[in-house]
Protein backbone atom coordinates (compact mmCIF):
# COMPACT_ATOMS: atom_id res chain seq x y z
CA UNK A 1 0.00 0.00 0.00
CA UNK A 2 1.12 3.54 -0.83
CA UNK A 3 2.49 5.38 2.04
CA UNK A 4 2.05 8.90 2.69
CA UNK A 5 4.73 11.54 3.27
CA UNK A 6 3.82 14.75 4.52
CA UNK A 7 6.15 17.75 4.25
CA UNK A 8 6.10 20.67 6.26
CA UNK A 9 8.38 23.45 5.04
CA UNK A 10 7.63 25.73 7.82
CA UNK A 11 10.01 29.46 8.62
CA UNK A 12 12.75 31.07 8.09
CA UNK A 13 15.03 28.66 6.05
CA UNK A 14 12.62 25.68 6.33
CA UNK A 15 11.19 26.22 2.44
CA UNK A 16 14.55 25.94 1.15
CA UNK A 17 16.42 22.79 3.16
CA UNK A 18 13.01 20.99 2.27
CA UNK A 19 13.46 21.32 -0.90
CA UNK A 20 16.81 19.69 -1.16
CA UNK A 21 16.01 16.89 0.94
CA UNK A 22 12.40 16.56 -1.00
CA UNK A 23 14.68 16.21 -4.36
CA UNK A 24 16.44 13.67 -2.85
CA UNK A 25 13.00 11.95 -1.72
CA UNK A 26 11.82 11.90 -5.19
CA UNK A 27 14.90 9.96 -6.57
CA UNK A 28 14.11 7.30 -4.27
CA UNK A 29 10.81 7.27 -5.64
CA UNK A 30 11.88 6.77 -8.99
CA UNK A 31 14.14 3.53 -7.30
CA UNK A 32 10.56 2.63 -6.82
CA UNK A 33 9.57 3.78 -2.81
CA UNK A 34 6.11 3.91 -3.02
CA UNK A 35 5.09 7.03 -1.23
CA UNK A 36 2.84 9.64 -1.81
CA UNK A 37 3.95 13.15 -0.62
CA UNK A 38 1.83 16.43 0.05
CA UNK A 39 2.94 19.49 1.89
CA UNK A 40 1.22 21.81 4.33
CA UNK A 41 1.85 24.92 6.16
CA UNK A 42 3.14 24.71 10.14
CA UNK A 43 4.17 27.64 12.30
CA UNK A 44 4.88 31.09 11.91
CA UNK A 45 3.16 30.43 7.97
CA UNK A 46 0.17 28.71 9.29
CA UNK A 47 -0.41 31.64 11.62
CA UNK A 48 0.15 34.35 8.89
CA UNK A 49 -2.25 32.36 6.48
CA UNK A 50 -4.84 30.46 8.72
CA UNK A 51 -4.38 32.49 12.41
CA UNK A 52 -3.22 28.91 13.85
CA UNK A 53 0.43 27.59 13.96
CA UNK A 54 -1.37 24.26 13.51
CA UNK A 55 -4.30 24.27 11.33
CA UNK A 56 -6.87 21.78 11.42
CA UNK A 57 -5.97 20.80 7.79
CA UNK A 58 -2.12 20.64 8.84
CA UNK A 59 -3.01 17.67 11.79
CA UNK A 60 -5.21 15.85 9.59
CA UNK A 61 -2.79 15.24 7.07
CA UNK A 62 -0.22 14.64 9.84
CA UNK A 63 -2.27 11.73 11.63
CA UNK A 64 -2.64 9.77 7.85
CA UNK A 65 1.00 10.06 7.49
CA UNK A 66 3.75 7.75 7.60
CA UNK A 67 5.87 10.10 8.38
CA UNK A 68 6.59 13.94 8.22
CA UNK A 69 9.49 15.88 7.29
CA UNK A 70 9.59 19.30 9.01
CA UNK A 71 11.76 22.23 7.97
CA UNK A 72 12.00 24.68 11.09
CA UNK A 73 9.40 27.42 12.64
CA UNK A 74 9.45 30.35 14.37
CA UNK A 75 11.03 33.85 13.55
CA UNK A 76 11.41 37.34 15.15
CA UNK A 77 7.78 39.07 13.26
CA UNK A 78 5.94 36.29 15.37
CA UNK A 79 7.60 36.92 18.90
CA UNK A 80 5.39 39.96 19.62
CA UNK A 81 1.94 37.56 19.45
CA UNK A 82 1.05 37.98 22.94
CA UNK A 83 -0.95 34.65 22.93
CA UNK A 84 1.38 32.35 23.46
CA UNK A 85 -0.89 29.52 22.18
CA UNK A 86 -0.52 31.18 18.57
CA UNK A 87 2.75 31.39 18.66
CA UNK A 88 4.94 29.04 15.89
CA UNK A 89 6.72 26.44 18.46
CA UNK A 90 3.27 25.84 19.42
CA UNK A 91 2.32 24.24 15.82
CA UNK A 92 5.72 22.02 16.67
CA UNK A 93 4.62 20.97 20.12
CA UNK A 94 1.12 20.39 19.17
CA UNK A 95 2.21 18.10 16.75
CA UNK A 96 4.29 16.36 18.76
CA UNK A 97 1.91 16.00 21.85
CA UNK A 98 -0.92 14.90 18.86
CA UNK A 99 0.63 12.12 17.36
CA UNK A 100 2.42 10.71 20.70
CA UNK A 101 5.52 11.31 19.33
CA UNK A 102 7.19 10.57 22.63
CA UNK A 103 10.54 8.89 21.61
CA UNK A 104 13.01 11.59 19.98
CA UNK A 105 16.51 10.42 18.88
CA UNK A 106 19.32 12.28 18.14
CA UNK A 107 22.07 11.56 17.04
CA UNK A 108 25.72 13.26 17.34
CA UNK A 109 28.12 12.03 15.29
CA UNK A 110 31.30 13.49 13.52
CA UNK A 111 31.87 12.98 10.23
CA UNK A 112 35.63 12.43 9.96
CA UNK A 113 36.09 14.92 7.03
CA UNK A 114 34.86 17.73 9.45
CA UNK A 115 36.60 16.90 12.03
CA UNK A 116 38.16 20.89 12.09
CA UNK A 117 35.33 22.30 12.07
CA UNK A 118 34.82 20.88 15.72
CA UNK A 119 35.35 23.22 18.32
CA UNK A 120 37.06 20.94 20.28
CA UNK A 121 40.01 19.60 19.67
CA UNK A 122 40.11 16.27 16.63
CA UNK A 123 41.93 14.05 19.50
CA UNK A 124 38.98 14.31 22.05
CA UNK A 125 35.71 14.06 18.80
CA UNK A 126 37.77 12.19 16.39
CA UNK A 127 35.00 9.20 16.00
CA UNK A 128 32.60 10.52 18.27
CA UNK A 129 29.02 8.56 17.85
CA UNK A 130 26.10 9.67 20.43
CA UNK A 131 22.20 8.70 20.36
CA UNK A 132 20.74 11.35 22.74
CA UNK A 133 17.04 9.46 23.99
CA UNK A 134 14.68 12.28 24.96
CA UNK A 135 11.61 11.97 26.12
CA UNK A 136 9.78 14.23 24.13
CA UNK A 137 5.58 14.73 25.26
CA UNK A 138 5.74 14.85 29.14
CA UNK A 139 8.19 16.64 31.66
CA UNK A 140 8.27 20.59 32.63
CA UNK A 141 7.76 21.73 28.91
CA UNK A 142 3.33 20.06 29.13
CA UNK A 143 2.89 19.97 32.99
CA UNK A 144 -0.31 21.65 34.44
CA UNK A 145 -0.76 23.91 36.76
CA UNK A 146 2.00 26.58 34.37
CA UNK A 147 1.67 30.34 33.91
CA UNK A 148 2.16 34.12 35.31
CA UNK A 149 -0.18 35.25 37.86
CA UNK A 150 -0.11 38.04 40.55
CA UNK A 151 1.16 37.16 43.93
CA UNK A 152 1.78 39.27 46.95
CA UNK A 153 1.71 42.44 44.27
CA UNK A 154 4.40 41.16 42.05
CA UNK A 155 4.59 38.44 38.78
CA UNK A 156 5.89 35.19 39.63
CA UNK A 157 5.66 32.38 36.74
CA UNK A 158 5.74 28.86 37.49
CA UNK A 159 5.82 25.55 35.59
CA UNK A 160 5.02 21.92 36.74
CA UNK A 161 7.50 19.07 35.92
CA UNK A 162 5.84 15.81 36.06
CA UNK A 163 6.22 12.29 34.46
CA UNK A 164 4.23 9.01 35.15
CA UNK A 165 6.07 5.72 35.49
CA UNK A 166 4.32 4.81 32.93
CA UNK A 167 6.04 7.79 30.57
CA UNK A 168 9.55 6.45 32.02
CA UNK A 169 9.05 3.17 31.31
CA UNK A 170 7.83 3.84 27.43
CA UNK A 171 11.03 5.86 26.91
CA UNK A 172 13.21 3.39 28.72
CA UNK A 173 12.66 0.90 26.59
CA UNK A 174 13.10 2.74 23.88
CA UNK A 175 16.78 3.71 25.06
CA UNK A 176 17.36 0.22 26.28
CA UNK A 177 16.48 -1.34 22.82
CA UNK A 178 18.99 1.40 20.75
CA UNK A 179 22.00 0.70 23.53
CA UNK A 180 21.32 -3.37 22.68
CA UNK A 181 22.03 -2.40 18.84
CA UNK A 182 24.68 0.29 19.19
CA UNK A 183 27.61 -0.25 22.00
CA UNK A 184 25.59 -1.62 24.84
CA UNK A 185 26.20 1.06 27.32
CA UNK A 186 22.97 3.52 28.39
CA UNK A 187 23.92 6.41 30.51
CA UNK A 188 20.44 7.71 32.03
CA UNK A 189 20.87 11.26 32.89
CA UNK A 190 18.27 12.94 35.58
CA UNK A 191 18.85 15.15 38.44
CA UNK A 192 18.01 12.99 41.41
CA UNK A 193 20.00 14.72 43.98
CA UNK A 194 17.50 17.40 44.23
CA UNK A 195 13.82 16.76 42.07
CA UNK A 196 11.78 13.77 43.09
CA UNK A 197 10.27 13.19 39.61
CA UNK A 198 14.07 12.31 38.76
CA UNK A 199 14.54 10.06 41.58
CA UNK A 200 11.72 8.24 40.36
CA UNK A 201 13.28 8.39 36.59
CA UNK A 202 16.50 6.81 38.41
CA UNK A 203 14.07 3.84 39.89
CA UNK A 204 12.08 2.95 36.94
CA UNK A 205 15.29 2.64 34.72
CA UNK A 206 16.76 0.65 37.61
CA UNK A 207 13.49 -1.73 37.41
CA UNK A 208 13.98 -2.38 33.80
CA UNK A 209 17.33 -2.48 33.97
CA UNK A 210 17.43 -6.40 34.45
CA UNK A 211 15.19 -6.83 31.43
CA UNK A 212 18.11 -6.02 29.40
CA UNK A 213 20.73 -7.91 30.97
CA UNK A 214 23.37 -7.10 27.85
CA UNK A 215 23.29 -3.31 28.71
CA UNK A 216 25.42 -1.51 30.88
CA UNK A 217 23.17 0.87 32.90
CA UNK A 218 24.57 3.90 34.55
CA UNK A 219 23.65 7.17 35.77
CA UNK A 220 24.61 10.92 35.92
CA UNK A 221 23.25 14.28 36.67
CA UNK A 222 22.60 16.67 34.26
CA UNK A 223 25.17 19.15 35.37
CA UNK A 224 27.82 16.66 34.89
CA UNK A 225 26.49 15.29 31.96
CA UNK A 226 27.23 18.59 30.53
CA UNK A 227 30.94 19.18 31.47
CA UNK A 228 31.06 15.31 30.28
CA UNK A 229 30.18 15.76 27.29
CA UNK A 230 32.47 18.86 26.30
CA UNK A 231 35.87 16.98 28.48
CA UNK A 232 35.41 13.17 27.40
CA UNK A 233 32.20 12.92 24.79
CA UNK A 234 33.36 9.91 23.16
CA UNK A 235 32.65 7.50 26.96
CA UNK A 236 29.07 8.03 26.06
CA UNK A 237 27.04 5.70 23.68
CA UNK A 238 23.45 6.07 24.63
CA UNK A 239 21.99 8.96 26.21
CA UNK A 240 18.58 8.73 27.71
CA UNK A 241 16.88 11.69 29.96
CA UNK A 242 13.79 13.82 30.17
CA UNK A 243 12.33 16.64 28.19
CA UNK A 244 14.01 19.69 29.23
CA UNK A 245 17.65 18.00 30.00
CA UNK A 246 17.30 16.32 26.59
CA UNK A 247 16.63 19.96 24.84
CA UNK A 248 20.15 21.18 26.58
CA UNK A 249 22.69 18.47 25.72
CA UNK A 250 21.70 17.49 22.66
CA UNK A 251 22.23 20.78 21.25
CA UNK A 252 25.37 20.74 23.07
CA UNK A 253 26.37 17.48 21.70
CA UNK A 254 25.71 19.15 18.35
CA UNK A 255 27.92 21.75 18.35
CA UNK A 256 30.83 19.03 19.13
CA UNK A 257 30.25 17.84 15.78
CA UNK A 258 30.99 20.74 13.87
CA UNK A 259 27.76 22.16 13.19
CA UNK A 260 24.23 21.61 14.18
CA UNK A 261 23.92 22.06 10.66
CA UNK A 262 24.67 18.30 10.20
CA UNK A 263 22.47 16.35 12.23
CA UNK A 264 19.14 14.83 11.80
CA UNK A 265 16.52 13.89 13.85
CA UNK A 266 13.24 11.23 14.45
CA UNK A 267 10.59 11.68 16.41
CA UNK A 268 8.40 8.33 16.89
CA UNK A 269 5.21 7.30 18.29
CA UNK A 270 4.34 3.45 19.17
CA UNK A 271 3.13 2.62 15.76
CA UNK A 272 6.45 3.52 14.42
CA UNK A 273 4.75 7.05 12.69
CA UNK A 274 7.47 9.74 12.98
CA UNK A 275 8.11 13.30 12.62
CA UNK A 276 11.94 14.01 10.95
CA UNK A 277 13.65 17.26 11.59
CA UNK A 278 16.96 18.80 11.77
CA UNK A 279 18.10 19.88 15.36
CA UNK A 280 18.73 23.38 13.86
CA UNK A 281 16.22 25.79 13.75
CA UNK A 282 14.63 28.47 11.41
CA UNK A 283 18.08 30.61 11.03
CA UNK A 284 15.91 33.81 9.88
CA UNK A 285 19.02 35.61 9.67
CA UNK A 286 20.56 34.04 6.26
CA UNK A 287 16.61 32.71 5.10
CA UNK A 288 16.14 33.56 1.41
CA UNK A 289 19.90 33.39 1.39
CA UNK A 290 20.50 30.39 -0.46
CA UNK A 291 23.13 29.84 2.11
CA UNK A 292 21.97 27.38 4.85
CA UNK A 293 23.15 23.82 5.06
CA UNK A 294 20.84 21.30 3.34
CA UNK A 295 22.37 18.30 4.85
CA UNK A 296 20.38 17.43 8.04
CA UNK A 297 17.21 17.77 6.49
CA UNK A 298 18.35 15.21 3.79
CA UNK A 299 19.73 13.10 6.25
CA UNK A 300 16.43 13.36 8.43
CA UNK A 301 15.27 11.75 5.04
CA UNK A 302 17.76 8.66 5.68
CA UNK A 303 16.28 8.35 9.36
CA UNK A 304 12.79 8.11 7.79
CA UNK A 305 13.50 5.30 5.45
CA UNK A 306 15.18 4.02 8.34
CA UNK A 307 12.89 3.95 10.91
CA UNK A 308 9.60 4.75 9.19
CA UNK A 309 9.68 2.92 5.97
CA UNK A 310 11.70 0.25 6.49
CA UNK A 311 14.09 1.22 3.58
CA UNK A 312 17.78 0.56 5.00
CA UNK A 313 19.19 0.26 1.74
CA UNK A 314 17.84 3.43 0.49
CA UNK A 315 18.83 5.47 3.89
CA UNK A 316 22.74 4.16 3.92
CA UNK A 317 22.72 5.22 -0.14
CA UNK A 318 21.94 8.61 1.34
CA UNK A 319 24.75 8.51 4.36
CA UNK A 320 26.86 7.69 1.68
CA UNK A 321 26.25 10.15 -0.92
CA UNK A 322 26.65 12.63 2.03
CA UNK A 323 29.70 10.97 2.92
CA UNK A 324 30.65 11.68 -0.76
CA UNK A 325 30.24 15.23 -0.70
CA UNK A 326 32.23 16.09 2.14
CA UNK A 327 34.55 13.85 1.07
CA UNK A 328 35.56 16.08 -2.18
CA UNK A 329 35.36 19.04 -0.24
CA UNK A 330 32.62 20.50 -0.72
CA UNK A 331 30.57 22.73 2.19
CA UNK A 332 27.92 25.41 3.05
CA UNK A 333 29.14 28.44 4.85
CA UNK A 334 28.75 26.93 8.73
CA UNK A 335 31.34 24.10 7.77
CA UNK A 336 33.80 25.72 5.53
CA UNK A 337 37.18 25.97 6.39
CA UNK A 338 40.52 27.00 4.25
CA UNK A 339 41.00 24.35 1.60
CA UNK A 340 37.07 23.10 1.14
CA UNK A 341 34.95 24.89 -1.60
CA UNK A 342 32.30 26.62 -0.73
CA UNK A 343 28.92 26.00 -2.24
CA UNK A 344 24.83 27.51 -2.02
CA UNK A 345 22.63 25.36 -0.39
CA UNK A 346 20.78 24.63 -3.58
CA UNK A 347 24.82 23.51 -4.89
CA UNK A 348 25.20 21.01 -1.91
CA UNK A 349 21.51 19.86 -3.02
CA UNK A 350 22.79 19.15 -6.23
CA UNK A 351 26.22 17.07 -5.80
CA UNK A 352 24.37 15.07 -2.99
CA UNK A 353 21.78 14.62 -5.45
CA UNK A 354 24.69 13.19 -8.00
CA UNK A 355 26.58 11.58 -5.72
CA UNK A 356 23.28 9.19 -4.97
CA UNK A 357 22.60 8.66 -8.35
CA UNK A 358 26.23 7.29 -9.44
CA UNK A 359 26.11 4.81 -5.79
Amino acid sequence: MTRKILVLPGDGIGPEITAQASRVLAACQARGLDVEVEEALVGGTAYDAHGEPLPAETLAKAEGARAILLGAVGGPQWDTIEDLSKRPEKGLLGLRKNLGLFGNLRPAILYPQLAEASSLKPDVVSGLDIMIVRELTGGIYFGQPRGIEERDGERVGYNTYVYSESEIERIGRVAFEMAQKRGKKLCSVDKANVLEVTILWREVMERLAPEYPDVELSHMYVDNAAMQLVRAPKQFDVIVTGNMFGDILSDAAAMLTGSIGMLPSASLNQSGQGMYEPCHGSAPDIAGQNIANPLATILSVAMMLRYSLDEPALAERIEAAVGKVLDDGLRTADIAYPGTRQVSTSEMGDAVLAAFEAL
